[in-house]
């Protein structure tokens, strides 16, 4: 498989200066045109604005690229035969030269071919709701478990089942870890009900955290809470997940194709502030990845 970076990441790497991961399935997947454009430019913006390098991670006619001119972004965000990527899908789609957006799971692997020690995503996936029957597991947990790159997320998504999901990543020996908080936010919300192993109430608290864990080869998870003003109301959001769950089991959605069908059933269903949410917290952990990147430099 072949490695492609930007100019501007390959030099910032060979210079040793930080530089952030940023995935695409939220492009391509995540959100409906132009909103999806309008965001990954956005987080580019804030990461440079942090004072570290961008790197949105693609595969692009078969080569795993870290970094992505705005031609390239356009495309992610307005063409119909993008594939969803995660770590099974690499191999086949570069041998096929095909255009694929990444998940959690390949953009952290492109990161690490990259060298790229940090990563700023929305949620990741996690194990999903009766999976006690169906075993839906996102492959993003394992992904933590076997690959030293540190996630800056909101918690994992709503429509997920959380205290499963932190069973697992306990279980893999993943750290999970709350930023300025103890309780670990539930993606459109800050509060889950459940708590992280630990809190960090600083970027440097963060950098010296990868550092140390970078010798065990394992990811991290750094769970930053949506910004209070943008936080959703709890109930609202669950009941949203529930019609959607509903209309997904009767519709016979199935693997790949459930987040982003649950993601726009719960946009509509919340009338669109679900979208609004989601674009504030990825833009928070941008920025959050960012100074985290600057401080591992330092």
């Amino acid at each position: 498989m072949r490695l492609v970076l930007s100019k501007e990441v390959e030099r910032a790497i060979s210079e040793n200066r930080p530089v952030v991961a940023l995935e695409s399935t939220i492009i391509s997947h995540g959100m409906p045109y132009p909103k999806n454009l309008e965001v990954a430019l956005r987080c580019e913006e804030i990461v440079r604005s942090e004072g570290a390098t961008p790197a949105t991670c693609a595969v692009i006619g078969g080569a795993l690229c870290a970094g992505l001119d705005d031609e390239q972004l356009e495309h992610l965000a307005t063409a119909r035969d993008i594939e969803k990527l995660s770590r099974r899908d690499l191999a086949l789609a570069s041998c096929r030269e095909l255009d694929g957006a990444t998940t959690v799971a390949a953009t952290m692997i492109i990161a690490h071919m990259a060298g790229i020690e940090v990563f700023a995503t929305g949620g990741v996936g996690g194990v999903h709701r009766g999976a006690q029957t169906t075993m839906d597991i996102s492959a993003d947990l394992e992904e933590l478990s076997r690959t030293p790159v540190a996630v800056v997320c909101a918690g994992v998504k709503s429509i997920l089942d959380i205290g499963l999901t932190l069973e697992y990543l306990e279980t893999k020996g993943v750290p999970v870890v709350a930023y300025r908080t103890e309780e670990f936010p539930a993606f459109y919300t800050r509060q889950s009900g459940y708590y992280a192993d630990a809190r960090l109430d600083s970027p440097e608290e963060a950098a010296e955290l990868i550092a140390a864990q970078r010798k065990l080869g394992t990811g991290i998870l750094i769970a930053n809470p949506i910004p209070e003003e943008y936080s959703m109301d709890g109930a609202v959001v669950e009941r949203a997940i529930a019609a959607a769950l509903e209309e997904a089991r009767t519709a016979g959605v199935r693997g790949k194709a459930v987040t982003p069908f649950l993601l726009e059933r719960v946009r509509q269903e919340t009338s669109g502030d679900s979208l609004e949410a989601n674009a504030e917290l990825v833009y928070s952990n941008a920025r959050l990845a960012a100074r985290i990147a600057v401080c591992a430099k330092n």
